[in-house]
């Protein structure tokens, strides 16, 4: 299998290390990946910047191409002009923390493999919540099997799919977990502060959740141990809308209704 190999966290990670050195194994491998730290870039692409590439050697282990640009900068730069063909799957990852429920939208890890889904490339985000561990190596050889049972089954065009792990080995998980996406907020808030200067600032910050809407989400798999899988779509079409709207009669030039 040719798989394309990216993250948020940079080219040097060391969870992206860790899927080459076990997919490397038994595939062809191209790692494009971030020049540096670009997490939360969610799908954030470079259009007032030239994009650069170059070859580097990461530890010893392999080389691989540093973009200056956003994970799906990666993507699209990977599959237009860095590769010779599009690879068979994309696999973005291995986040240190977790990208579950509303984190979804802002992590760069799945907006890097939903930019393949858009190119119609199976693909694999994955995560694993913050912990001591240190090491990926299980986490990474539980991958290779998701990403064999993928090439073997396929997923439809345009899903890919969110895994999360919790802060502990995989073997003592609790097991695996089929989620659907987490609807409910983290407790967020901001905490103003003033500089030397006497100029105004504010730090983004959040409280743990512990209480969920949807048991059978992704977030509620991993805080009790599970490993979540969770399939996602490009398409963010609400097709059950679709129909409603059509019976409001929105017409050019009238007022939805009177004044």
């Amino acid at each position: 299998m040719d798989i394309l190999l990216t993250n948020d966290d940079g080219i040097y990670a060391v969870g992206l290390q860790a899927l080459y050195k076990r997919l490397a194994k038994r595939h062809f491998v191209t790692v494009v990946a971030p020049e540096g730290e670009r997490s939360a870039a969610s799908h954030a692409i470079t259009l007032h910047e030239p994009l650069r590439a170059k070859m580097i050697e990461v530890n010893g282990e392999f080389t691989g191409h540093a973009v200056n640009g956003t994970p799906a900068d990666c993507i699209k730069l990977g599959i237009r002009e860095l590769l010779d063909d599009k690879p068979d799957m994309v696999i973005a990852g291995i986040n240190p923390g977790a990208n579950t429920g509303m984190d979804i939208n802002y992590s760069g890890t799945v907006s890097a493999a939903k930019e393949a889904g858009l190119w119609g490339i199976p693909a694999i985000a994955v995560s694993r919540q913050r912990c001591d561990l240190q090491q990926y190596d299980d986490v990474a050889i539980f991958i290779e099997a998701l990403a064999d049972h993928i090439f073997e089954k396929g997923l439809p065009n345009g899903t890919i799919l969110n895994v999360n792990f919790p802060g502990i080995p995989v073997s003592k998980t609790s097991g695996v977990r089929i989620s659907r996406q987490e609807t409910t907020h983290f407790p967020e808030y901001f905490e103003k502060r003033v500089d030397p200067r006497n100029g105004v600032y504010y730090w983004q910050g959040c409280d743990s959740l512990t209480a969920f809407e949807n048991p059978d989400s992704d977030r509620a798999a991993i805080c009790q141990n599970f490993i979540s899988i969770t399939p996602i779509k490009c398409d963010m079409t609400d097709y059950n809308t679709i129909e409603s709207l059509k019976k409001w009669r929105i017409e050019k030039g009238k007022k939805v209704r009177d004044a």
